[in-house]
């Protein structure tokens, strides 16, 4: 039976929710510093937690278990690639775009976003990455630069050709896309977290939130608010759209990226919005994935035969839904069941168009479906994972992350 000293004490420490990861998981990890320090048992661990910094952090590294990977939930950084070249968003032309990615782990996530600029045409001093994480192991792994296969994942993976060198010990990152990003450790609900306002034009903070109770939850959203810029916008995780929204935020309204303005926004939104001077200098590369979707046409029809409209690909259909299309693609989608059957890759976007559309019922017996006819699909089981999580099923949100985390494994192997 677990501890509940234990906690509380890493609620207070740093605003963990225990049901988001589960009390066993605290328990073990427990057992697991005890028994390092070569202590009798909890009580011990318990007094010694209370004059140790150091076994305070041991502890955090213990129960963090970070999982992320290049280009994680792509619709946000090629929302940032398009709001920074056209002109989407008032900034001060005369300094750096400002960013924050909170929590940064291991460094994915920052250097994500310096190659998604990177590829829209921005040069190195025109944007200033500030990375943050409570791990000062993984800010260890982050300043090496260095990854190995499980941080390159999906099909696209064109970024580690143009930003990578292939070493003995992994995929070494350019130095030019490691300059701009700074790391440093934060606690975003330590009292003195960035004390003053950093006017940040954009802030990260992607599935932190919902391993938070609600109070904590308030308070690091207060955060994001004081950190960004008035004309500033924060992208978090699908699940933590609702947050931003219950909260006085306000949503961009792009599809799929869950990225929201502070309330003062709103006024400039119907505004024309002239590009910074210092960002729309440069010549730019439109940042995968843009390409506009390939417009559909009839099919040739055959003699003597009825004229059938041609379908589009689920790839088309994908880039009609990030476009904001959602009916579109799900009538396309469901056209395509009707014609070849029905796939697991069909009914999980069918579930993510759902998802979307604030369907989450049927988004989660689509997502199923999906996993019924193929149990190693990791669209449907990630995005399944953050709607339980969301409902707060917490227990069936960490079944399947275990189940994405062991595939991942095979995988690697």
């Amino acid at each position: 039976m677990s501890d509940p000293r234990f906690e509380q004490f890493l609620g207070r420490v740093i605003g963990l929710n225990a049901a988001s990861i589960g009390p066993s998981a605290i328990e073990r990890a427990v057992v697991a510093r005890y028994k390092a320090c070569k202590l009798d048992g909890a009580q011990a661990y318990w007094e010694l937690l209370q004059n140790s910094e150091e076994e305070v952090q041991e502890l955090i590294e213990a129960v963090i278990v970070p999982e992320t990977w290049f280009f994680r939930a792509p619709q946000a950084f090629v929302a940032l690639a398009r709001l920074v070249t056209r002109g989407m968003f008032q900034a001060d032309a005369s300094r750096p775009l400002r960013l924050l990615s909170l929590p940064c782990s291991s460094g994915e996530e920052p250097y994500t976003i310096a190659m998604a600029l990177l590829d829209a045409g921005l040069t190195v001093d025109q944007f200033r990455i500030d990375a943050v994480d409570l791990s000062a192991r993984s800010l260890a792994l982050a300043k090496q630069g260095i990854y190995g296969r499980n941080s390159f994942r999906g099909e696209n993976l064109a970024f580690r050709d143009r930003y990578f060198e292939a070493t003995r010990d992994g995929y070494r990152l350019w130095d030019a896309v490691r300059s701009p990003v700074q790391f440093s450790l934060g606690n975003i609900v330590a009292p003195n977290f960035y004390a003053d306002p950093a006017s940040y034009d954009f802030v990260f903070c992607r599935n932190l939130l919902i391993y938070f109770d609600a109070a904590t939850q308030r308070q690091a959203i207060a955060v994001i608010r004081r950190l960004l810029a008035p004309h500033g916008i924060a992208f978090v995780g699908h699940s933590e759209a609702g947050l931003m929204g219950a909260n006085g935020f306000t949503s961009t309204k792009i599809p799929m990226a869950f990225a929201f303005h502070k309330e003062s926004a709103r006024l400039s939104t119907t505004k024309a919005r002239p590009t910074p001077s210092a960002i729309a200098t440069p010549p730019r590369r439109e940042p995968p994935p843009l390409p506009k979707p390939r417009p559909f046409a009839p099919a040739p029809p055959r003699r003597e035969e009825k004229r059938e409209a041609a379908l589009p690909d689920l790839d088309e259909l994908r880039r009609l839904a990030d476009r904001g299309r959602l009916e579109e693609a799900a009538r396309g989608c469901e056209a395509l069941i009707r014609q070849d059957g029905a796939t697991p890759d069909a009914l999980a976007l069918l579930g993510l168009i759902s998802d979307a559309s604030g369907d989450l019922g049927t988004a989660e017996r689509y997502y199923r479906k999906a996993l019924y006819l193929d149990p190693a699909n990791t669209e449907a089981l990630g995005h399944l994972a953050l709607l339980l999580r969301k409902q707060g099923d917490h227990g069936g949100a960490r079944l399947l992350d275990e189940r994405l985390r062991r595939l991942d494994e095979r995988r690697v192997r």
